[in-house]
């Protein structure tokens, strides 16, 4: 039984049985979620890290298919639970928020409704009490005058207005894990700053555990206490905040810190990793990375690396961490984080 975790997954590998043939979205992913801490997921779009936050919640089209691994949740293990069990976790001890909160709002239902429907999912409330707790719901994310906003459709408010709306209903019931599938990738960069702000207030106040999914390096470091960096379904890099983003090991995360704005200097063309991620119908031999990989050795085209351990908390799945690799200098931006 995992008790200090709430969240633990375990070798998990997930496959899409398209027409096409088979799509390994998940390959062989272990992570952990320790109890009020906030693990950012970073990388690419299609690497898998919006596939993994719904596997947890079992939010899967038909043809997806877990192949092995085990998903924990405060020490149970939900990966054979049925449908029905599984709506007894969802919105209760398990929660998520969406990217685009225009699709996950119903836009027919006042805002006091839907957050009535979510509050009383774990308790039997009167209309007023449930009333009052929602108004205290949009109070702690920031929306003042609660009661008067009940009233409201969602489109009367504005887009940072609805996903702090989105984030108050995934919070109603009090959850142990909240799943943020990128929430501010549609927000301007004030709105969104203000909701990492409040994600860090929550956590702060209800000792909230939290998944966030983003292609965003800069949201990962102002939010996060770890970051897992994923890459063609693979957990390529995790470790603390302040190991990946100043002690980075693996390639990939070097290239994702260089295309950072902040790595190149005024005038320069921004940096990009040339190449692009690999058909997961036919995942390439050894090392997925490989091809775009300017440090890439022999081994990588044939076998696949595991992690090496850097530290206790820091580990990375890459080839260049075995004792018999050659020495190699990290680009110059990620030298300059360490000084």
């Amino acid at each position: 039984m995992i008790k200090e975790n709430s969240l633990e997954i375990r070798h998990l590998s997930l496959s899409f049985d398209t027409a096409a043939g088979e799509i390994e979205a998940i390959r062989d992913i272990s992570l952990s979620l320790h109890h009020g801490e906030i693990l950012a997921l970073v990388g690419e779009s299609g690497c898998g890290k919006s596939v993994l936050c719904r596997s947890v919640l079992k939010l899967l089209p038909r043809f997806a298919r877990i192949k092995q691994g085990n998903i924990f949740v405060k020490g149970m293990d939900i990966t054979k639970y049925t449908e029905k069990q599984m709506q007894e976790l969802r919105g209760t001890i398990l929660s998520m928020v969406f990217q685009n909160p225009l699709t996950t709002l119903n836009p027919s239902m006042s805002m006091g409704a839907q957050l009535r429907e979510a509050i009383c999912r774990r308790q039997k409330l009167s209309r007023q009490a449930a009333d009052t707790r929602a108004a205290e719901l949009l109070q702690l994310v920031g929306i003042d005058h609660g009661m008067q906003r009940l009233t409201l459709l969602p489109q009367a408010f504005s887009g940072g207005q609805r996903q702090r709306c989105a984030l108050a209903i995934a919070l109603a019931s009090d959850p142990e894990v909240l799943l943020a599938d990128e929430p501010t990738t549609a927000l301007d960069v004030t709105v969104q700053m203000q909701i990492l702000d409040l994600l860090k207030d929550v956590r702060r106040q209800t000792g909230l555990s939290i998944v966030f999914v983003t292609h965003d390096l800069g949201v990962a470091a102002r939010l996060a206490d770890r970051v897992g960096i994923m890459y063609a379904g693979k957990l390529v890099e995790i470790g603390t905040a302040d190991e990946i983003f100043y002690d980075s090991r693996h390639p990939y995360t070097w290239g994702l810190l260089s295309a950072l704005p902040s790595a190149v200097e005024q005038g320069q063309r921004l940096k990009a990793i040339e190449g692009m991620p690999p058909d997961m119908l036919c995942p390439p031999r050894g090392d997925a990375f490989a091809d775009r990989n300017p440090y890439a050795l022999n081994i990588d085209y044939e076998e696949a690396p595991p992690f090496f351990e850097i530290s206790p908390t820091h580990q990375a799945a890459t080839w260049l961490l075995d004792k018999r690799a050659p020495c190699v200098v990290p680009p110059l931006c990620c030298r300059q984080r360490e000084l």
